[in-house]
């Protein structure tokens, strides 16, 4: 099953572009909400996303994940590949 991966960023934030690589080099689909300056949308996603506000927000199958750093998180304890394929996230 293809993971449904949303991401919001902002076009030239470094957190953004670091988390879009990692889910490029793992040859992840998502579909990216650049919000630059969209307060609307912004606030939408913090809506989605506990009321965090920062960039990037990431979702995987409708499950927030957070930002960048817990994104990283997921790769360096071995538990992003298997919510990739369908399994909850663990930490």
């Amino acid at each position: 099953m293809k993971p449904n991966v949303e991401i919001y960023t902002w076009s030239r934030c470094p957190f953004c572009i670091r988390a879009k690589a990692l889910l490029d080099d793992k040859g992840v689909d998502y579909t990216e909400y650049c919000i630059d300056g969209d307060e609307v949308a912004r606030a939408q996603m913090a809506k989605r996303a506990n009321g965090r506000r920062s960039l990037p927000q990431i979702f995987i199958n409708d499950q927030h994940i957070g930002g960048c750093d817990d994104l990283y998180d997921l790769e360096a304890q071995g538990n992003l590949d298997p919510l990739l394929q369908g399994g909850a996230a663990t930490r």
